[in-house]
């Protein structure tokens, strides 16, 4: 009688031991990354003492876990002076906010457009940084200002684009009048 309680209870043991499992794949497991909230058609406005400062409209913007933002339909940011009057447009393909910085990025065709001094920039990627107030790249640009075309890889400016810094620039061309030399 021993031996079959003790032949019973190590069968039992045995069979708890060693059930069938499924070999789980791991990519299951894994964290999600991606977006957590989507919104449509947005359009912030960013005010100062009751004064318009920014606008940031973008037919769609994608909200991230660790409070990025992406905005892959294309993005596109309006400062306004102090008077209240536009003056610096910036559009862009696509649009990333990494909100621990507060940094803003636009890639693709990547445009800014200085309205009160008529002065224009292209250029496959811009960072905006609302903080300190400037636009930077380290990639290639082209600069319009009235009739004068500059091109350099890196740029520096103030966020209304009113004064700026070409770096590494390279050929420049100036518009002449049809009445020539």
């Amino acid at each position: 009688m021993k031996n079959r309680i003790l032949s019973l209870v190590f069968v039992c043991v045995a069979a708890l031991t060693s059930s069938c499992r499924e070999d789980v794949d791991a990519s299951v497991l894994e964290a999600y990354v991606g977006p957590i909230n989507m919104a449509i058609n947005i359009h912030l406005i960013r005010s100062d003492s009751a004064i318009v400062r920014s606008e940031i409209k973008a037919p769609k913007q994608l909200d991230f876990a660790n409070g990025n933002q992406e905005f892959p339909e294309g993005i596109e940011i309006q400062i306004f002076e102090k008077n209240g009057e536009l003056s610096t447009t910036m559009v862009a393909d696509r649009g990333y906010l990494y909100k621990e910085d507060n940094i803003f990025k636009g890639e693709g065709n990547v445009q800014v457009h200085n309205i009160i001094k008529d002065q224009k920039l292209q250029s496959e990627e811009l960072f905006w940084e609302p903080n300190k107030k400037k636009i930077y790249t380290e990639k290639f640009v082209r600069v319009q200002n009235g009739g004068t075309f500059s091109y350099g890889s890196g740029f520096e400016a103030d966020e209304t684009f009113s004064t700026y810094t070409l770096k590494n620039p390279r050929d420049g061309q100036i518009e002449l009048s049809g009445e020539g030399i």
